[in-house]
């Protein structure tokens, strides 16, 4: 049975279509594709691999989606029956999860961590990663909304420094290989 959707489905279909074996054992890429698309199924493959290192960030709820999306190839119809809910908002879920992990702002939190206190490190959590609303994060906190959203603003520009920072060694880590 064919899974629509499914990363690892289409990881493997990439994998079969774009290289086979030659006679020595060693791997080939077809002449008949092009660089970009090679490109493209190296960044299909990359990301389904991130995910997959990432699942472990999420409880609850999401991860078990997760895992039966990647690890079990569940379609969403399956998940949805599994779950109570209608395909399209496990789809929905999905993606929002996909994309929340992809993004890294948490990572980059993580990262980062002797940077944040205790409490902005939870705070990054439910915000970035679990996709808790400001309003829910003040009310489990006991705080005001007004100081919850000063706590994520303070933290999105210590993740915009963070990135800034990273730029500047990949543009000069550059700029010395190209001197070579």
């Amino acid at each position: 049975m064919m899974v629509r959707n499914s990363p690892l489905l289409l990881c493997e279909a990439l994998r079969s279509t774009s290289r086979s074996a030659t006679e020595n054992g060693t791997e080939k890429i077809h002449d008949n594709l092009s660089q970009k698309t090679l490109k493209t199924k190296a960044d299909y493959r990359d990301r389904i691999e991130l995910l997959h290192n990432r699942v472990n960030l999420l409880k609850g709820k999401d991860k078990l989606l997760m895992t039966m999306y990647l690890d079990n190839s569940n379609s969403f119809r399956q998940m949805g029956r599994l779950a109570g809910m209608d395909e399209t908002s496990i789809s929905r879920r999905i993606n929002g999860i996909i994309e929340r992990l992809i993004d890294g702002k948490y990572i980059a939190c993580l990262r980062n961590r002797d940077k944040l206190t205790a409490n902005e490190m939870i705070i990054a959590k439910e915000y970035f990663l679990l996709s808790l609303s400001i309003r829910k994060i003040a009310a489990k906190r006991q705080w005001t909304y007004h100081r919850t959203r000063q706590i994520i603003k303070k933290i999105q520009q210590h993740i915009l420094a963070m990135k800034t920072q990273s730029h500047k060694e990949d543009q000069k880590k550059e700029t010395a290989e190209n001197k070579k």
